[in-house]
């Protein structure tokens, strides 16, 4: 089968929904390690796409001249939560390229902060807050070193964009004119990946510096993401918190619609994972089963994940009315 049950929920022992899916594992060579149905599965990339997005900014020298530092580098990569320390880091790259935030095309949405109840809705917010800001304001800067055009950095047809497109496909291992394009929540264009593409990608990343091709960047961008990962998220937030439980050692992106990715340093292997209905309670329990099933988990990281396995389904008033379990075997690539 192309997709494959991955988790099943019941209520009172009786089986209520299964959640449908496909993951591959792989290393930078883009041999398939692992899977559970079709490790090619074509989806958009979504978010997990930000540490691809960014490198011609940072392969291309521009976030060394204009002086970005480890912080700025996660939030390029963010799906930030639009908490201070987030908004003070984009306020940053914005100010190194000597623009306002009024120049981001990101448009804007209700702080995250707000929803994952870390603190009340504010009185005002704009771009800045938005969850993609970090990304769009390394667009900018990226277009003012390169002398870019910036009124329509979101077009397809613009450099900018077409940069991109050039080196996610160098970095997933694909032809770029193999790569359906879309339009993601925040405007700019996004990329159709196999999961073994997106996968590959990442343990590229993983590799840092032994990487032939974007060494360089993906040491710096890997670096910041897990040195500081309530930059790319925040307060709450799942990739916060399985790049904490890594120790240093997992880079990790959600994307939206039930994408997620996890890259280990020492394994030279990244896990991208794909949920067909977009349910993120059961990405994130897929995902913490697979890892499990990797034998990527010592006890103390199984603790710190099991509260994105889910395995209880609670009522308003927190009594256990079902259960999350996950019904797949990952099989040998």
């Amino acid at each position: 089968m192309e997709l494959v049950p991955l988790i099943e929920t019941t209520r009172g022992g009786t089986r209520e929904c299964v959640h449908f899916g496909a993951l591959a594992v792989v290393d930078p060579a883009g041999r398939v390690q692992a899977q559970a149905g079709n490790p090619h599965w074509q989806t958009f990339t979504r978010s997990t796409l930000k540490a691809l997005q960014a490198l011609p900014f940072v392969h291309g020298g521009g976030a060394k001249a204009l002086g970005l530092e480890a912080p700025q580098l996660a939030l390029l990569c963010a799906s930030h939560n639009g908490e201070p320390s987030h908004v003070r880091e984009v306020e940053t790259i914005l100010a190194k390229a000597q623009q306002g935030y009024r120049r981001l095309q990101c448009g804007c949405h209700m702080p995250y902060y707000v929803e994952h109840g870390v603190g009340p809705a504010p009185a005002s917010f704009d771009e800045r807050h938005h969850n993609c800001s970090g990304k769009h304001a390394g667009f900018l800067a990226c277009c003012v070193h390169q002398g870019w055009p910036l009124e329509n950095y979101l077009d397809p047809a613009h450099p900018l964009q077409q940069a991109i497109r050039r080196d996610v496909a160098r970095a997933a291992g694909v032809a770029a004119d193999e790569m359906p394009i879309g339009i993601d929540g925040c405007s700019a264009p996004n990329y159709a990946l196999p999961l073994s593409a997106l996968a590959r990608a990442y343990a590229r990343i993983a590799s840092g510096r032994d990487d032939g091709d974007f060494g360089e960047a993906f040491e710096a961008l890997g670096g910041a993401m897990s040195d500081y990962p309530e930059l790319v998220s925040g307060t709450g937030r799942n990739d916060a918190a399985f790049m904490r439980a890594g120790r240093g050692d997992w880079i990790t992106k959600v994307g939206a619609d039930g994408v997620q990715v996890v890259a280990s340093r020492s394994r030279r292997e990244a896990l991208a994972i794909k949920i067909s209905d977009g349910s993120k309670p059961a990405l994130f329990a897929a995902t913490v089963a697979a890892l499990d099933q990797l034998g990527w988990l010592d006890d103390a990281q199984r603790t710190a994940l099991e509260p994105w396995r889910g395995s209880d389904i609670l009522s308003v008033r927190g009594a256990v009315v079902g259960a999350r379990r996950p019904v797949f075997t990952l099989a040998a690539g």
